[in-house]
């Protein structure tokens, strides 16, 4: 997950989606180092993003 890169496209700072995702900013700062994180943290991050857990991940879909 590359969330500083989503971030950053959608002009939010770290404050800000931490704001919108209601969690600490901390915890965004620290998956914007490692890029990995909770399950129930992508999930807050997907909603508070209007995207997909998939989206978010950077996966695609195989068909």
């Amino acid at each position: 997950m590359n969330l500083r890169e989503i971030r950053k496209a959608r002009g939010l700072t770290v404050p800000a989606l931490a704001e919108k995702a209601d969690m600490p900013k901390r915890t965004i700062e620290d998956i914007d180092r490692r890029g990995d994180c909770r399950i129930s943290t992508a999930i807050k991050l997907a909603d508070a993003l209007d995207m997909t857990l998939d989206e978010l991940c950077g996966r695609e879909r195989n068909e």
